[in-house]
């Protein structure tokens, strides 16, 4: 396990600017604390799991720096200048590093903190502080790369980056400290909805689709996994080597019985259903939430992304 929890954002509706904040790009894809010690090199997911086997080129890469240290950043692939977590879809899931180096998927970390150097814990100190560290302390050549910021600005540097097809910014105060834990000293602006989700159940697949028709997924009410609530079905996204694959992960969690709580009144979906164990999440693209007031919201217009195999079910909850 990491000797480290990712700190961890909070959403903000409202764009600002502040002198005591800093903006970087959010970027579409995989957390990863990397620790680098007299054990060589480790890659660690959000939810602690050894991510070297998928990425091969970092630990390399890593490896060759000079010093020891822990660095906090994020493992990315892309479609063009955009980010793709889609195109990350086709790393994350490889076990192999020979078949991870033979992909033919690019990827990239971009570093954006730095916990420790040379066994001096540096998350004591301000983000300034150690973004300036960082930036010292590592030899920045890809697939190693330096994630920048803009002072102030907020407004406009979010405007630009949803015009650029970017996921959005994540807001920093400059003076904060690093917590293992989520805070509002880190703020994630998006451009468009997006929400983690568990998959509790998926429908029968018709026509040539083959493998599952639409996911059924919900989230918890609060953090610690007490109540799943429905949120709807998803049913576009996936190509065929998705649907056939997430359909042989499923048909192992079957169950008798949904795992959602309907609220009072509510009805869940009952035909052609079948119900499995809420242990994968995935994440989701959707235009709003929606619903009549006083009724639990549904997804509007939702699309499968992909599997977050770094999020831990029962931290899942409605962010928006």
């Amino acid at each position: 396990m990491t000797p480290y929890s990712p700190m961890l954002a909070t959403l903000e509706h409202e764009p600002f600017s502040h002198p005591d904040w800093i903006f970087e790009r959010k970027l579409d894809g995989e957390r990863c604390i990397a620790v680098k010690d007299d054990g060589g090199v480790t890659l660690y997911s959000r939810s602690g799991k050894a991510l070297n086997h998928a990425y091969p080129e970092l630990v390399d890469a890593l490896q060759a720096q000079r010093g020891s240290f822990v660095v906090d950043g994020e493992i990315v692939a892309f479609d063009g200048s955009v980010t793709s977590f889609s195109k990350l879809q086709l790393r994350m899931q490889v076990q192999d590093p020979d078949e991870a180096r033979s992909s033919g998927v690019a990827v990239y970390f971009y570093l954006f903190d730095m916990l420790e150097s040379d066994g001096q814990d540096l998350t004591i100190k301000p983000l300034e502080e150690r973004k300036s560290l960082l930036k010292q302390a590592i030899d920045f050549a890809d697939p190693i790369r330096f994630t920048q910021h803009r002072n102030e600005h907020g407004e406009a540097y979010l405007e630009e980056a949803c015009e650029k097809h970017w996921e959005g910014l994540i807001a920093k105060d400059r003076h904060s400290r690093y917590v293992q834990s989520r805070s509002r000293k880190w703020l994630k602006l998006k451009c468009t909805a997006r929400q983690e989700l568990i998959i509790g159940g998926y429908t029968a697949p018709h026509g040539e689709r083959i493998g599952f028709g639409a996911l059924l997924v919900g989230y918890y009410e609060k953090r610690g996994g007490e109540t799943l609530r429905y949120a709807g079905k998803v049913g576009t996204g996936y190509d065929d080597a998705t649907l056939k694959r997430l359909h042989g992960e499923m048909q192992q969690m079957e169950r008798e019985t949904p795992p959602f709580t309907p609220y009072k009144g509510e009805k869940l979906p009952h035909q052609e259903i079948t119900w499995v164990t809420p242990a994968l999440v995935c994440e989701v693209g959707f235009t709003e939430w929606t619903g009549p007031a006083g009724t639990p919201a549904k997804l509007r217009h939702p699309r499968f992304l992909g599997l977050r195999r770094d999020k831990d079910p029962k931290d899942v909850v409605r962010e928006g």
